[in-house]
């Protein structure tokens, strides 16, 4: 019967892709199997449920083929015998009153952001994958990972099912989930407070699974780099476990170091994309099941076709259609979809760069000329870095294709739409600035 099974994985390992083959088949194991029952064992329940669910008819068909009759297969968890009962633990450890056996820094866990609610699909199945693995295996080869979208993709989702995962199965393990400015903050308490050397201990020694997201909030804060760079080394030679979140890649961040950027390089990279049409409609209801929500087909497949910026902008279509059905007392159809998604979708397919230049300009008083040569004077400086901001929230234009249509490189740009986010944060007359251009080109006059 193992050689059955060996030729089983080997057919199926020609029928899917390959990371999708490491990580679901290949840890199976063949337990028994007499009078066309098999027993396979999976690693842990989550891998068990996902195999069932999406593996399960492949398997059966695999094994009818090879054995020449049908073929009930069970799966049980291994550590579990083959009725699925535990085995006769040797000792057991009973846990200690008032004791926390799960300590963790930084910011709480979402309990919702789990690996049973995050919707795979072609967009983000290698990141869900990796991030899968490396939650779920002890002695993993690569124990470092980015993951890399565009805002609201579920980055933070997948980074927090780690977190959970390791926690389920490991309870003392020490994960500390927060963003690069918590990190920065704290470091800068703790030379204010002569607290450094604890500072440094507490990453250095009392870490094992450091969730650190945002990481482009670093750009320009060089003593923070350091000490981040200095305990990432602690970390990696300690073989401990370290994902990273962001918006831009390791080296499209500007004012980075040089070696913090190797060390974020050094990451296994996971894009997310934004997801398609039918991966949108299973987030929609994923979502509705979860809140026992009911919407009908139609009204799924209009949000689905309608809302296709993120995963927020879909929970936002889902949340103001129930929350208004509920106030009005109104049924949920497309014509209340419709009054919804009016007051979300941005009317995008209308605007482009040139436009957004040709607007900027004619408020400024400068030319499209100005704006796009090389003179640093404040008054085309300003116009320019606000027309780059706008391009890259209202285009879906790379960051690259919009530095170029502004004569400039993409780490430029990169650092004009930091500028204006910083500013917008100090200085009031850029925000108004910059709502004043947002509503022009929301409501489409421009």
């Amino acid at each position: 019967m193992n050689a059955v099974w060996k030729a089983v994985k080997a057919s199926i390992r020609g029928s899917i892709p390959d990371h999708s083959f490491r990580m679901w088949i290949e840890p199976l194991k063949f337990h028994q199997g007499d009078d066309g029952r098999f027993v396979i064992g999976c690693p842990n329940c989550f891998s068990k449920k996902r195999v069932q669910n999406n593996y399960s008819a492949l398997i059966e068909a695999q094994l009818k083929k090879n054995v020449g009759s049908h073929c009930s297969v069970i799966y049980v968890v291994a550590g579990k015998d083959t009725n699925g009962a535990p085995e006769q633990q040797k000792s057991i450890q009973l846990s200690l009153p008032n004791i926390n056996v799960r300590p963790y820094s930084g910011r709480q866990l979402r309990k919702d952001f789990i690996f049973d609610h995050f919707v795979v699909g072609g967009n983000n199945d290698f990141a869900f994958s990796a991030s899968l693995s490396l939650a779920s295996r002890k002695d993993s080869v690569q124990n470092s990972l980015f993951l890399l979208s565009k805002t609201g993709m579920g980055k933070s989702h997948l980074s927090q099912a780690i977190g959970h995962l390791i926690l389920s199965e490991h309870p003392t393990e020490r994960v500390f989930y927060m963003t690069a400015e918590d990190f920065s903050n704290e470091m800068i308490q703790a030379f204010r407070h002569d607290a450094i050397d604890q500072f440094k201990g507490k990453y250095q020694n009392k870490c094992d699974v450091l969730l650190l997201e945002d990481i482009q909030q670093l750009s320009g804060k060089e003593r923070t780099q350091v000490e981040l760079a200095a305990t990432l080394d602690s970390l990696y030679e300690a073989n401990k476990k370290i994902i990273f979140s962001s918006c831009y890649l390791p080296g499209d961040i500007p004012k980075l170091n040089d070696k913090l950027r190797s060390r974020l390089a050094c990451s296994l990279i996971s894009h997310i994309d934004p997801p398609n049409f039918r991966t949108r409609v299973r987030i929609l209801q994923k979502k509705a099941n979860l809140k026992g929500y009911h919407l009908p087909e139609n009204v799924v497949n209009y949000l689905a076709s309608e809302l296709t910026e993120d995963v927020r902008q879909l929970e936002s279509g889902l949340i103001g259609i129930t929350a208004k059905s509920s106030l009005l007392g109104a049924p949920i159809d497309v014509a209340l979809a419709q009054s919804v998604v009016k007051n979300i979708v941005r009317q995008r397919k209308t605007i482009t760069i040139d436009a957004i230049k040709k607007l900027v300009c004619k408020y400024f008083g400068v030319s499209v000329k100005d704006i796009v040569s090389r003179s640093r004077k404040q008054s085309i400086v300003r116009p320019r870095q606000i027309a780059i901001f706008l391009s890259r929230r209202y285009t879906d234009s790379p960051l690259q294709a919009i530095g170029r249509s502004f004569n400039r490189y993409h780490a430029t740009a990169l650092h004009s739409i930091g500028a204006i986010e910083q500013g917008m944060k100090k200085n009031g007359s850029i925000q108004k600035q910059v709502e004043f251009f947002c509503q022009k080109l929301e409501s489409g006059k421009f």
